[in-house]
């Protein structure tokens, strides 16, 4: 059993210093130690030419010790010696430059050489180490998809790009209807004349470009498979992982994961915050409080809810920051505390281990102002003193690990829908995935628990499913959402739902295309609404009328469809903006309105009720609740991300103290920047 470890870098340290380092990792309760994913050159100095002695003592030293290891294989990070003789690896960005040596990740997934030389050094490294008696698993490379990595415009992708497309197509003519290409003389007759989407005059046509996504994602989708075939061939019986990036948006993280044994990701809560407040919160959306060093909770919840979708079971975190970043704005120090809150916030957000990213602060290149355990000097930091501390969490912990995250509701979410909508958003501010964290959020702040899955997924278990938006639907997709309903499930579709086909053309009935059969509605008009310019969304016993930013449709109920909600002010006045139809068992409503957050509140209110979904707690502003389910208890936990004590009203209160056993009152303290975990037999719920 793996609770808690940390990434080291024994090549950056004097040999002479790993035994204490090792000694001292497993005094402090450290499990694991992850190594190896940026050694390359180290390992390869000349082609074909290997050095192991180093690396066969540090993995003797870090094993006398005690210690697991997970080895990372180094392919992020080619060497210099392989860049020189394929200079064709090196990728090739959107404006046709081609990329240099220094960084990392400056590989094409498709160059043919850099595919020959990763071939050669995972399976060299898993013959080297697969079988020891230490090594518990294996991390592919190196966060896929960071620092826009994933799309290169080179002409080993251009080629591939083309056997992709006959491929998916067959024939030219089905391409061409696919695309579109009938407009502006697009119509292609020879497969070679299919180039990438890039530098072209005006716009490109977005099903061309949506297709070339899909190609990037699946370059990388294949390339990780290629080195999963060879570690699980020579190094049986170990796990197979990758350490995701929960913000990462370019790559389709569903395929990625199916083929791991489990999902791990990146964690870092004041780094993400700095760079994605901007970009996930839009019109009509406010942080929740909290303090200045802890990141902002929402953003964390979400993206460890969205890695924990991908194959809906409990993750690990490979990285998890243990004091200051180097990358953010602005990047400020924990108070006391921190480290140990965002630890139990991992493991009640559905994580099972958490690896602390690095052991030591390093003395140059790229990271030296990032954080370890250690200071540079080697001496302990705030960080090393709270994982210290988490002995007396480590039982709590242990028995949290294999128990499963459980929700009531699920929001679907797709990469492919993402793309889609950013190639032609019709409103600046319209992002599919600010949406679903719109909902998310509102979800949060009325105590229930959610996950984030797939719109393909089993979505059986669920009383309530949420579609922000569906932008890509075909028949197959429909009917899975009909037979959720029909079984007895709440669906709710969103606006711009079924606009498009799979290939990103509108669909010729208009919106929600194929979706208007289970809705029962028609999408009469869709408005985008430019700053400064709302419409008033009337609901039912409500006096006044809510504010509707960004978008805005109209709808048309059919026969036996109720319209909820409708506008009572703007160019749509009169219209429905909500409607509920019962199919089968159950029911499905559509909502014409962009979820801001006072929209957002009271659509969840609505479907709550609809719904019978419950929730776990009356949280204020700025706390979260979660649930995980074991064999014997489940578990509540109670996430103060705030700088103030904070109560919450527990339904049903029936729970205890999961540490003491010390029965919990109605009403639960929650000290700041700290989580609270309860616990109670299965039938006191």
């Amino acid at each position: 059993m793996t609770l808690l470890g940390v990434c080291y870098y024994p090549e950056h340290w004097p040999e002479e210093r790993w035994a204490q380092d090792a000694t001292q990792m497993r005094a402090l309760g450290l499990d694991l130690v992850r190594i190896a994913e940026f050694a390359w050159a180290r390992m390869e100095p000349a082609e074909g030419r290997f050095d192991w002695g180093w690396l066969d003592r540090a993995v003797e030293t870090l094993a006398g010790a005690g210690l697991k290891l997970a080895l990372g294989t180094p392919t992020p990070a080619p060497p210099a010696w392989l860049v020189q003789a394929h200079p064709d690896i090196l990728p090739v960005d959107a404006e046709g430059r081609r990329r240099r040596h220094g960084g990392r990740r400056h590989v094409c997934a498709n160059a043919p050489a850099f595919q020959t030389a990763s071939d050669r050094i995972v399976a060299a490294l898993a013959k080297r180490y697969g079988q020891h008696p230490a090594l518990v698993g294996w991390q592919t490379d190196n966060e896929f998809g960071g620092g826009s990595t994933i799309r290169c415009y080179c002409d080993h992708c251009a080629a591939a790009f083309r056997r992709w497309l006959q491929a998916r197509y067959g024939s030219l003519d089905q391409m061409n209807e696919a695309w579109g290409a009938v407009f502006w003389s697009q119509w292609y007759t020879e497969w070679d004349q299919i180039q990438l989407p890039n530098l072209v005059l005006g716009q490109p046509n977005p099903s061309h470009v949506l297709d070339y996504y899909r190609f990037s994602s699946d370059s990388w989708v294949a390339y990780q498979r290629a080195q999963i075939r060879q570690l699980r061939e020579l190094s049986p019986g170990r796990w197979v992982t990758h350490n995701l990036m929960g913000p990462v948006r370019s790559l389709d993280y569903y395929a990625l994961a199916a083929d791991l044994d489990f999902v791990s990701w990146d964690n870092y809560p004041t780094g993400n915050t700095d760079r994605d407040t901007p970009l996930m919160y839009g019109p009509g959306a406010t942080p929740p409080p909290h303090g200045y060093d802890v990141g902002d909770p929402a953003l964390t919840a979400f993206y460890h809810t969205l890695m924990r979708g991908l194959k809906r079971q409990p993750v690990w975190i490979m990285e998890q920051q243990p004091g200051y970043v180097n990358w953010g704005k602005h990047n400020p120090t924990p108070r006391p505390g921190v480290v140990r809150y965002w630890t139990l916030e991992d493991f009640a957000h559905g994580t099972d281990t958490v690896v602390y990213f690095r052991w030591r602060a390093c003395h140059y290149a790229q990271e030296q102002f990032h954080s370890g355990l250690l200071k540079h000097d080697g001496t302990p930091d705030q960080g090393f003193q709270e994982v210290a501390g988490l002995d007396k969490d480590r039982d709590l912990l242990t028995r949290l690990q294999g128990t499963q995250p459980q929700a009531d509701v699920a929001l679907l979410y797709s990469y492919e829908d993402d793309w889609a909508a950013a190639l032609q958003p019709h409103h600046a501010d319209f992002d599919v995935r600010r949406a679903v964290f719109a909902l998310f959020r509102a979800f949060q702040r009325a105590g229930h628990a959610v996950d984030i899955v797939h719109p393909r997924a089993d979505l059986s278990s669920y009383r309530l499913v949420v579609a922000p938006t569906l932008w890509l639907v075909d028949e197959t997709l429909t009917a899975h959402l009909r037979a959720y309903v029909e079984g007895g499930g709440t669906l709710l579709i969103g606006p711009r739902s079924g606009f498009k086909t799979p290939s990103n053309l509108v669909h010729p009935d208009g919106p929600p295309g194929l979706l208007a059969d289970l809705v029962g509605a028609k999408v009469t008009g869709f408005h985008s609404l430019p700053p400064g310019v709302t419409y008033g969304l009337r609901w039912p016993d409500e006096a006044e009328e809510t504010p509707v930013l960004v978008w805005a449709e109209g709808l048309e109920p059919g026969p036996g469809v109720e319209a909820v909600a409708t506008w009572g002010s703007g160019l749509l006045e009169g219209q429905a903006a909500l409607t509920l139809r019962t199919v089968g068992n159950g029911q499905v409503a559509y909502f014409g309105a962009w979820p801001s957050d006072t929209v957002a509140d009271s659509l969840v209110a609505w479907l709550a009720h609809v719904a019978g979904v419950w929730e776990l707690a009356e949280l204020p502003a700025g706390v979260t609740a979660t649930r995980r389910d074991g064999p014997d208890q489940e578990y509540l936990f109670l996430v103060n991300g705030t700088d103030e004590y904070q109560m919450a009203a527990l339904y049903p209160p029936a729970w205890a103290d999961a540490r003491s056993g010390e029965p919990w009152p109605a009403t639960v303290t929650i000290p700041p920047r700290d989580v609270l975990v309860g616990a109670r037999p299965h039938e006191a719920g």
